[in-house]
């Protein structure tokens, strides 16, 4: 029920994000594409420092506590403005939800095409993404 519950949050979370749902109750408009299904995609975010990739259903997530990563079994949504990730770490929530948008980390050069959104152990985070396809500009990562 709970992970229903967290779907479902992020399901709609992303549809209010878009900007651009469908009017008047159609429902035949297209989910979000930008990112295909089965592409990985990297995240990263400041304050406190977090990373990781997705790779088909199970995200890798990194902290400066846990630096090789640890890995997250996730269920994926595309909605209307962005796709997210679904599961549990560590007896909670695991939310990680990506939408289009300039996005810059605050501490380099790099500007990313996404904006990412984590819900880990009961916190917000905000940071940025990137895929092979739609990588990010400016300085290489070290």
């Amino acid at each position: 029920m709970k992970a229903a519950i967290n779907l479902l949050s992020a399901a709609l979370a992303l549809a209010a994000c878009s900007g651009n749902g469908p009017a008047d109750g159609d429902r035949s408009a297209p989910t979000f594409d930008a990112i295909e299904e089965g592409e990985a995609v990297y995240f990263t975010g400041t304050e406190p420092f977090w990373s990781g990739e997705v790779v088909e259903d199970t995200v890798r997530y990194a902290t400066p506590e846990d630096q090789d990563g640890s890995d997250v079994a996730v269920s994926r949504f595309a909605g209307l403005g962005g796709v997210s990730w679904s599961g549990e770490f560590d007896g909670q929530a695991f939310d990680l939800s990506i939408t289009e948008g300039k996005c810059s980390d605050g501490m380099s050069d790099r500007n990313y095409p996404f904006v990412a959104t984590l819900s880990v152990r009961g916190e917000t985070r905000r940071g940025c993404a990137w895929t092979d396809a739609r990588a990010f500009t400016g300085a290489e990562m070290p």
